[in-house]
């Protein structure tokens, strides 16, 4: 499939009404509101595509963009292109999901998520943060940089509370995540959680919750999870 093709495909499907709902979960024009079940087919057919993927990013489509990292062949994305990408994602599911699930499979993922967090741009550091927590639950602890890790999770519970709001978010699913995927860090994420206190987000006019990184690593090891890496994060 062409970008034109894919574009009227988009197009197609979009609905105002995805758009309103969209619009109050940070996502920005353009964009036609497709649900993520339309992109589906498209993934299954085009499976990875690095150059269509890049070019469908370029559009500036919220829907094109989401799509773009559904087929984008992450192992090919370089430090440049991942830079492109950060730097393009206006929108928060592009900023927080998109980008972050491309940078982890990426060799340079973690690298330039080291580079993002420290970023002054709020959807910038907020893509940084976010790598950083799917990177840990799909790599083996065995190829973590544990005490650089250690590190970033003293970090957040000392400037957390001070951060933007999107970051602020993303800091604390990373504590999430180390604790509940990292089996090395699990006591000290959940001593993190405890000592960087509720996390309030400002979510605008929706009706979602900041996790509570105790109560989620909690919920982990009731399940018999903990340390379980997953297959994949893209959805």
């Amino acid at each position: 499939m062409t970008v034109p093709e894919i574009m009227d495909y988009l197009q197609a499907h979009g609905s105002e009404s995805i758009k309103k709902i969209l619009v109050k979960h940070g996502i920005k024009e353009p964009f036609f509101g497709v649900k993520v079940e339309y992109l589906k087919p498209i993934q299954k057919k085009i499976k990875t595509d690095y150059q269509l993927a890049k070019d469908l990013y370029a559009t500036g489509n919220a829907d094109a963009m989401y799509l773009a990292g559904l087929i984008a062949d992450d192992a090919k994305m370089n430090l440049a292109d991942l830079q492109t990408w950060a730097e393009q994602a206006v929108s928060q599911n592009i900023s927080e999901y998109t980008v972050p699930w491309v940078a982890t499979g990426s060799p340079v993922g973690y690298a330039k998520a080291l580079e993002w967090i420290e970023s002054p741009e709020e959807h910038i550091a907020a893509a940084g943060w976010s790598t950083l927590g799917n990177w840990v639950s799909l790599h083996p602890d065995s190829e973590l940089n544990i005490a650089g890790l250690k590190k970033l999770m003293d970090r957040v519970v000392q400037t957390i509370q001070a951060s933007p709001s999107r970051v602020r978010y993303h800091m604390n699913n990373f504590i999430i995540c180390l604790g509940t995927y990292v089996t090395p860090l699990h006591q000290e994420a959940i001593a993190a959680a405890t000592a960087m206190g509720a996390v309030t987000v400002i979510k605008e006019e929706t009706a979602c919750k900041t996790p509570d990184a105790r109560e989620y690593i909690g919920k982990a090891v009731a399940k018999g999870s903990l340390g379980k890496k997953k297959k994949m994060v893209k959805c």
